[in-house]
């Protein structure tokens, strides 16, 4: 089984927001890069968690035993979710942006003057200003790395470069959350350990698009937020072992010192974690169904799933450059051509030479198309395209919409 419009019709049933109407038709929501929305179970894992378990860690009575146990559980699905038999290695935050300073925070301590990072361009800022700032504290020294703005990938002769012994830390994204470039971190991984240097990937991006593997990866630090593949604002974060036992966590003294606790700091968001975990089991049902085995083990239904996503959203986004480049205003960023489809997720970012991103956002979102307008957070990027301080409109698709809700924005852009 695919995804083919009739399951993806199912799929859109299980999202009660996906009903809103906007100017007398569906909203399109193509904002899915600033956060996806959340199927039915997700809302109600959480709302189960606030009626029957909401309690802190650690408690001897019975909702905190099953808040315990629900926890040990997410912990368990989010480690089949990255790719690794280790669940102590995944840990839960506010947000990704706040478990990267904490961690850029703790990493900063083992570095000295001499010392060299390489962040890049291509980046959020989540992704880049926490090492800049970390390797300021630390008295290293910064190596950026540009990209090619014809296609928006990564330099990767300019990261290769820069790598030396004196290299301690290599932060790239899985894929750009602006222009939807995927990174061959794999291969950057294997640079960076030839050096001796650690790899920090940023997943945000890429998580709701393709299948995270840290073993094949062989990464040091993996981040992502639930909130961008179908679940709650929730922060994941994934370390090797021996890294996150070794460094020192900045966290209170009556925390425990083991994994993972040592690197949950304050009183989590249970509720959010319970809807985390609910947004994978959602991933996994779906690949259960089109593998037509609803055993098949969580792992290999996540893989069987992203496989389908991959070559549905290709499709979507394929329509989509195709329309957009045939109108003669507007300039897309980043890969086009669809023979690179693999190299990129269905993201696209845009100009109009009329109109400027928020008045296309505005225009548009008048229709119920829901589209994002700025930098999102990529300033680098949006600056070194000379595109300050108005940015693109970023149009982001996921498995939730459909061949209609392209064309169909496609005409309003056309008809703008």
């Amino acid at each position: 089984m695919t995804l083919t419009a009739e399951f993806v019709s199912d799929i859109r049933r299980q999202f009660a927001a996906l009903g809103r109407i906007v100017a007398d038709r569906p909203a399109a929501f193509l904002d899915g890069p600033a956060g996806t929305q959340v199927p039915n179970s997700v809302v109600s894992a959480m709302a189960h968690y606030l009626q029957k378990m909401n309690a802190n860690h650690g408690g001897r009575f019975l909702t905190s035993q099953d808040s315990d146990q629900m926890l040990k559980t997410a912990h368990r699905i989010f480690a089949d979710f990255v790719g690794t038999d280790d669940p102590g290695t995944v840990f839960f935050g506010q947000n990704m942006t706040s478990l990267t300073f904490a961690l850029s925070r703790a990493l900063a301590q083992t570095w000295k003057a001499g010392d060299e990072i390489i962040v890049t361009l291509l980046d959020h800022d989540a992704n880049y200003s926490p090492w800049i700032l970390a390797a300021r504290d630390a008295g290293a020294e910064v190596r950026l790395v540009h990209f090619k703005k014809e296609d928006c990938t990564l330099d990767l002769d300019e990261l290769r470069s820069h790598l030396s012994e004196r290299t301690r830390l290599v932060a790239v994204g899985a894929a750009s959350n602006a222009v939807g470039t995927i990174n061959p971190i794999k291969q950057i991984a294997h640079w960076a350990h030839e050096v001796g240097a650690l790899v920090f990937v940023d997943a945000v991006h890429y998580a709701p698009h393709g299948l995270i593997d840290v073993q094949d990866w062989d990464c040091d630090f993996v981040a992502c937020s639930a909130y961008k593949f179908f679940g709650p604002h929730l922060g994941i974060m994934w370390g090797k072992r021996q890294l996150l036992e070794s460094l020192q966590a900045y966290k209170v003294r009556p925390a425990a010192n083991t994994l993972p606790e040592k690197w949950m700091t304050g009183t989590q968001s249970h509720e959010s974690i319970a809807g985390g975990a609910a947004a994978v089991d959602y991933l996994t049902g779906l690949g259960r169904r089109i593998a037509e085995d609803p055993l098949l083990p969580r792992r290999a239904a996540l893989a069987k799933v992203y496989h389908s996503i991959h070559a549905y959203e290709s499709l979507l986004v394929r329509l989509l450059l195709d329309g957009l480049n045939s109108i003669r205003e507007v300039k897309v960023y980043g890969i086009t051509d669809p023979h690179r489809m693999r190299e990129r997720v269905s993201t696209i970012a845009f100009t109009h030479e009329r109109f400027t991103s928020a008045e296309l956002a505005e225009l548009l979102g008048r229709q119920g198309f829901f589209t994002w307008h700025g930098n999102y957070y990529a300033i680098n990027l949006t600056d070194e395209l000379g595109l300050e301080p108005e940015g693109m409109l970023r149009v982001g698709l996921v498995h939730y919409n459909t061949v209609d809700e392209v064309e169909s924005f496609v005409a309003a852009v056309r008809q703008l």
